[in-house]
């Protein structure tokens, strides 16, 4: 994965994950650069990949209040890369991450409806490979600081 050269990129990467659409010369005026600078910033940031994409991030109550579960999944060494792959095709994961420990693989899982989370569920644990799942019903989020990561602090 790209990562910013310095911490203009860092600063200037932090800003567009809160804001986007932020314009550029605002973005100038609060790095304490030129525009120019600004552009070829992004433009750089862009081209190498640092910067993939931007997108609207919805809020909880736009999205009907989803049912989440965090699923753990035990899969066979050898199976891991293709699991992987058939998980990317389930529009329901919102989050794959591997771990260390009892489970090799951790999901969080949004559908709709419960009934639709319990048929994803049954999919993902159909998976060839996949030798066993734990999964927990999310309650409630207390916070989220997920909708706008940032890459300040360095």
């Amino acid at each position: 994965m790209a990562t910013p050269r310095d911490s203009l990129d860092k600063k200037l990467v932090a800003l567009l994950q809160m804001n986007a659409r932020m314009p550029t010369s605002d973005l100038a005026r609060k790095l304490g650069v030129a525009r120019s600078t600004v552009h070829e910033r992004i433009a750089r940031l862009e081209r190498t990949g640092v910067i993939t994409g931007y997108t609207a991030v919805l809020s909880r109550p736009a999205q009907d209040n989803p049912v989440r579960a965090l699923v753990m999944l035990a899969v066979e060494q050898q199976q891991v890369r293709q699991t992987l792959k058939r998980l990317e095709t389930f529009p329901e994961i919102r989050t794959c991450l591997t771990v260390s420990g009892e489970f090799d693989i951790c999901l969080v899982v949004e559908a709709p409806q419960l009934e639709d989370l319990d048929e994803a569920l049954d999919d993902i644990a159909g998976i060839p490979g996949v030798q066993r799942s734990r999964s927990s019903i999310v309650l409630a989020s207390k916070f989220d600081r997920s909708p706008v990561p940032t890459l300040a602090g360095g």
